[in-house]
């Protein structure tokens, strides 16, 4: 039976994934002229874990270091990201959120976040507290800092 029980988890997951993918698409389409989803991602990944070099942000995101710099370059260009010299290391290059990196995450936050409030009104009361520890679980699995640990303290600069 655990079989069959991974299984139903992961066909809900996949289900699931599917509607956030939609919200996802729909919460980027007001600055796709901005940026791709694979920049989007490096954004956030920042916004949730603060400076890092580029090692680190490839790592994070599972691509090629050319291919982060390529991105990074881009992001660099449209003034949502700075590079900067490490303070405990000459030779370690830092990348960072600027303010106006920080405003276009926040921004597609809180559309996401009012759109997936909306979807979860429709889902009955007596459901909500069992999906919080379910979706908290898989997030903790999958090592995603809940959105608690980035987003609020965040000024506008």
């Amino acid at each position: 039976m655990a079989g069959q029980e991974v299984d139903d988890v992961v066909d809900a997951v996949l289900r699931a994934s599917r509607v956030l993918v939609s919200v996802a698409a729909r919460s980027l389409a007001g600055v796709s002229d901005t940026v791709t989803l694979p920049q989007y991602r490096a954004l956030v990944v920042l916004a949730g874990n603060g400076p890092q070099n580029a090692g680190a942000l490839a790592d994070v995101l599972g691509i090629h270091s050319s291919t982060l710099t390529r991105l990074c370059d881009r992001l660099v260009t449209k003034g949502l990201i700075t590079r900067r010299e490490s303070p405990t290391n000459r030779r370690e290059i830092l990348l960072d959120l600027t303010s106006r990196g920080r405003k276009l995450v926040r921004s597609v936050t809180v559309r996401r976040r009012a759109e997936i409030a909306d979807i979860v009104a429709r889902v009955p009361k007596t459901q909500r507290r069992a999906m919080v520890r379910a979706l908290q679980a898989f997030g903790d699995a999958a090592g995603e800092p809940p959105d608690s640990a980035w987003l609020p303290g965040w000024s506008d600069e």
